[in-house]
């Protein structure tokens, strides 16, 4: 039996696809490199797949405790059995070595001298509070500073070699994990750099990178998509829930623009069923974030929340994803408080032991 591509494609989908050489090329390895239908089980025994629908994870949730190294990396995911992430670019880039931004260092010089000078001017009591402001010249040095790591960063990106990007994937992909996004939204970005984003992304065995939900984003990043014959996932947080707020005119700049479609900002900001707005924009659909929250009209509105304990109707979503067979990433976001006596990584293994649940 023929596997199920990443998405049931519409014509103009399907169109796209076909259109970008790159797209040919990579068609003979397309469902085994990108398909969620092929996530989930592994000799190292992570598998966050359940009854068809495949759990993973944003790793902004484990900011608090930011991996080091690609083997820390792989350390949370075994600990909260999560098989499949969306890649915090920051992350990556941290691992193959990016210049690190000079000027906090440098402002904090800047200050410590300050202080000292102050010191040894032996302030009198009932001086006005002192406030360390910078000089035109110290301004002019962070100004320089800051422009000279821009031009750094810009020429380490350009000139990456993508085997490095190629080994990491290996580590995760022989340790049962692989990245499906890279969240390096770079809209602001220069050409070059937006097509390095593309360039690593796919050398991550990833088919997306995403960007906050903006028609110009959109116009911006469409060209570089349908060029490498990938996707962007445009991120909401409250925009649904504003007056006269759309998706359409953004979906409708490229086949190449889907949806990193955030469940619980929709709910929390509007209120409404998120299954109805999957059900409509199933096909446009790339990722869903999960999260908990409440509702607009609760106090406090809008607010993160344990999960089950707040009114997100995950159990919902997730049940007409696998009840569907609509191959749809699910990303958990963790949001909420975490208590003095747990961590990040804890939190999302108890997530995922939930959403398991929910599903079977």
């Amino acid at each position: 039996m023929e596997e199920k591509k990443l998405f049931q494609a519409k014509t103009s989908r399907r169109t796209f696809l076909k259109q970008s050489a790159t797209a040919l090329a990579m068609a003979s390895f397309l469902p085994s490199a990108f398909s969620c239908s092929r996530m989930g089980g592994s000799s190292s025994g992570i598998n966050s797949k359940f009854k068809g629908v495949q759990i993973g994870a944003i790793t902004y949730s484990w900011r608090s405790m930011t991996p080091k190294t690609v083997e820390e990396l792989i350390e949370y995911c075994k600990q909260a059995n999560l098989s499949s992430l969306e890649l915090m670019s920051g992350e990556l880039e941290s691992f193959l070595g990016i210049p690190t931004n000079p000027t906090n260092k440098l402002m904090a010089e800047m200050r410590a001298k300050a202080e000292q000078e102050r010191k040894s001017q032996k302030p009198k009591k009932g001086d006005e509070p002192w406030r360390f402001e910078l000089s035109d010249e110290q301004k002019e040095e962070l100004k320089a500073a800051g422009e000279k790591f821009k031009a750094d960063v810009k020429a380490w990106r350009t000139s990456l070699d993508m085997s490095k990007v190629e080994a990491i994937r290996k580590q995760l992909n022989d340790a049962g994990i692989k990245v499906h996004i890279v969240k390096y939204s770079p809209a602001g970005w220069s050409d070059e750099e937006i097509d390095y984003a593309f360039r690593a992304t796919k050398a991550m065995g990833a088919m997306c990178i995403t960007q906050e939900i903006d028609l110009n984003s959109a116009k911006r990043l469409a060209p570089f998509a349908e060029k490498h014959g990938m996707y962007v996932g445009m991120h909401n947080h409250a925009q649904y829930g504003k007056e006269g707020f759309s998706c359409d005119p953004v979906l409708a700049v490229s086949p190449s623009i889907m949806l990193n479609f955030d469940c619980g900002h929709y709910y929390g900001s509007t209120g409404k069923h998120p299954a109805d707005f999957i059900k409509k924009y199933k096909d446009r659909i790339y990722s869903i974030h999960l999260k908990d929250k409440t509702g607009p009209e609760t106090k406090p509105a809008d607010a993160n929340q344990v999960w089950g304990q707040g009114q997100t109707p995950l159990g919902d979503v997730l049940r007409l994803l696998r009840d569907e067979k609509w191959p749809i990433y699910c990303d958990i976001e963790l949001e909420y408080e975490i208590k003095p006596w747990s961590n990040a990584v804890k939190e999302l293994g108890v997530c995922v032991r939930h959403a398991r649940e929910l599903l079977l």
